[in-house]
């Protein structure tokens, strides 16, 4: 929205972007403090209209995502997307831990996304080739039971896949015609909503713009509808949960065995109820005891809410299957 009047040139670094032109640092173009004048400004029309401001803001570090919620406290976004979450990219419990507790540290209302149409989608880039489905549906539990406010991708919650042109000739994106084939374009996470098992998925009679991929067959909501065991059926369920539980809806975030590099766990409590989330996010049957004494929950005992099959817990001690699932209630 602003550059230098001047329209100086931004310095160049080494090296070329994927569409052969000099990187360059951005750094007279982009960013420039003049947008927070705007973003204040438009916080106070939002205000007087009860609207809520969403940002589409990719940062480099929590500095710059704290800015966007404003210098004076809360006064420009309520609701900075935390682009820097979709960087992690794999299962790893204590980087994602990292990342909570950074965006934590920012002082506002967290807004958590692992897809959207300039990424290649989640069921892609957490997935193992093998367990994708077991895979999406451990993230969907994750991200919809943080502290925060979750941002779905349409089809994450089918556990829709990527599908990428293989040739020049059928990118429709033009930074993947002018950038092939060091860049493929954003057609592949961009494909139409699959629906049923019907020709083009249900999406349209006539041929759409981008194709769809083989697995619509399969993942689509009629098919997924009536399997219980679902990608879909584990979203309905967590969704279900969180409009519902005070815990999960505005209770405080508290990371759990923190030296645990598999099971990814925490608390989220509200006056004195709690639930425990914890997630399995290796291949193989991992178990997790947990002390919650200190917690305020001296005697605890775990109610299971919502569980993979075979992910179960005695007393506080839970056992979970390979990217199992178990949400609990903490009762006293």
């Amino acid at each position: 929205m602003f550059e230098y009047a001047d329209l100086r040139d931004n310095p160049v670094l080494p090296g070329t972007n994927k569409q052969g032109d000099p990187n360059t640092d951005q750094k007279y173009n982009t960013k420039l403090p003049e947008m927070h004048d705007v973003l204040q400004k438009l916080r106070t029309v939002a205000d007087e209209s009860g609207a809520v401001l969403i940002g589409e803001t990719w940062t480099s570090n929590i500095a710059e995502l704290k800015a966007y919620y404003g210098p004076h406290g809360n006064d420009e976004l309520q609701m900075p997307m935390d682009f820097m979450f979709t960087t992690v990219d794999k299962l790893s419990p204590p980087e994602f831990r990292s990342q909570i507790a950074a965006v934590d540290s920012s002082g506002g209302w967290p807004v958590y996304v692992i897809s959207n149409h300039d990424k290649v989608r989640s069921f892609n880039r957490y997935g193992d080739g093998k367990n994708n489905d077991a895979i999406a549906k451990l993230m969907g539990a994750f991200y919809l039971t943080l502290r925060g406010t979750p941002v779905m991708y349409y089809g994450e919650e089918l556990g829709m896949e990527n599908n990428d042109p293989k040739r020049k000739e059928d990118v429709k994106d033009p930074i993947g015609r002018t950038g092939w084939p060091q860049e493929i374009g954003r057609d592949g996470e961009r494909t139409p909503m699959q629906w049923n098992t019907d020709p083009n998925a249900g999406f349209s009679q006539k041929e759409p713009w981008l194709p769809v991929p083989p697995s619509y067959t399969t993942h689509n909501v009629v098919t997924e509808s009536k399997d219980s065991n679902s990608v879909l059926s584990i979203y309905k369920k967590v969704l279900a949960l969180r409009h519902t539980n005070q815990a999960l809806l505005e209770g405080s975030y508290t990371a759990l065995n923190e030296d645990d590099v598999n099971v990814m766990s925490y608390l989220r409590s509200y006056k004195g109820k709690a639930v425990l989330v914890a997630l399995n996010m290796s291949a193989s049957p991992q178990k997790a005891t947990f002390n919650l004494a200190d917690k305020g929950f001296a005697s605890a005992s775990l109610k299971s809410l919502v569980a993979t099959p075979q992910s179960t817990a005695k007393g506080t001690e839970v056992t979970l299957e390979p990217f199992g699932i178990f949400i609990a209630e903490v009762a006293k």
